[in-house]
């Protein structure tokens, strides 16, 4: 059957936004997915199309890390009241991390003014733009972690260093975190080495894709990474920290035969009069055994 060339029309020009759009009905099932939403979360129209946001495909989650898709989530909401809403939220990519998005939604309404279903608008709220062009930048340099494809360590101590020099002539607060994947010898161990180069993946790419396009997310060595946090103060640094904690312990790797969780220890610290990069790096990364040492999965600050 020929399909209306209005509905076709309108599919089209969906398809062609920057932002990713999707339709559900009151039931909550996608009806359309337009190629944005493809590019952003990684799921094609073809998986997504007939599913309901309940069927924990995105698995939306809040900044405090509640599952929203099997509760009253914005959409759920704007289905029952009929109100358009706009936060943040963060989804599961189909490769296993976490993204920020930000969702507007708003009803659908038949001739009669009936809720019909709605449609959500959402767009990668995070830093990737600027990471791609960085990453560009950094691999001519030689800087860029083959792997992850953040900085490498000579990166991060270059960074450290700079910001060093800035706070010294301007006054300019930072902290640094340190952060160590929790117990990854045995996903090595029980997965295999491929599995653990993914998980390396992933946690790098929710730790870069978290922070504001001027902080900055290192591998430092192994399964340790760095985060160079600008212009806070000691509570502002709590919550980056906290917020990449949670971040990281809700996002997953498929391995084929199951889901791949991890989780990180985080020690962070401001910067103090008389600091080298030497002492910042040690008070961190001492912070974060001390993190270890309180049963992991945790941020001590100090």
């Amino acid at each position: 059957m020929m399909q209306d060339p209005d509905i076709s029309f309108f599919k089209s020009v969906l398809d062609n936004l920057y932002d990713a759009v999707y339709l559900v009905d009151m039931e909550r099932r996608i009806t359309f997915w337009n190629k944005a939403a493809e590019r952003i979360s990684g799921y094609s129209a073809r998986e997504m199309i007939g599913r309901r946001c309940s069927d924990d495909l995105l698995m939306h989650i809040d900044c405090l890390g509640t599952l929203l898709c099997k509760g009253l989530c914005p959409l759920a909401a704007t289905l029952t009241d009929g109100q358009q809403r706009e936060t943040e939220v963060f989804l599961h990519h189909k490769d296993g991390h976490r993204l920020a998005v930000y969702v507007h939604v708003a009803p659908l309404f038949d001739a009669n003014g009936h809720i019909i279903g709605a449609t959500e608008i959402f767009n990668d709220n995070s830093t990737t733009r600027h990471m791609q062009l960085e990453n560009e930048h950094l691999k001519k340099l030689a800087l860029l972690d083959e792997l992850t494809e953040i900085g490498n360590r000579r990166y991060a101590e270059a960074q450290i260093d700079t910001n060093l020099s800035e706070a010294s002539r301007h006054a300019w607060p930072f902290g640094l975190l340190f952060l160590d994947i929790d117990r990854f010898k045995n996903v090595n161990d029980t997965h295999g080495h491929p599995a653990g180069d993914q998980v390396l993946q992933m946690v790098a790419k929710v730790l870069a894709s978290a922070v504001r396009s001027y902080d900055m997310v290192c591998r430092w060595g192994g399964e340790e990474f760095v985060a160079i946090v600008k212009h806070v103060d000691e509570s502002l640094l709590g919550g980056v920290a906290e917020k990449l904690r949670m971040l990281v312990e809700n996002s997953s790797i498929d391995t084929g035969t199951q889901f791949v969780r991890v989780t990180v220890s985080i020690g962070g610290t401001i910067l103090r009069h008389g600091d080298t990069r030497d002492a910042l790096i040690r008070r961190a990364d001492g912070l974060m055994y001390e993190g270890k040492a309180r049963g992991r999965n945790t941020v001590v600050l100090g």
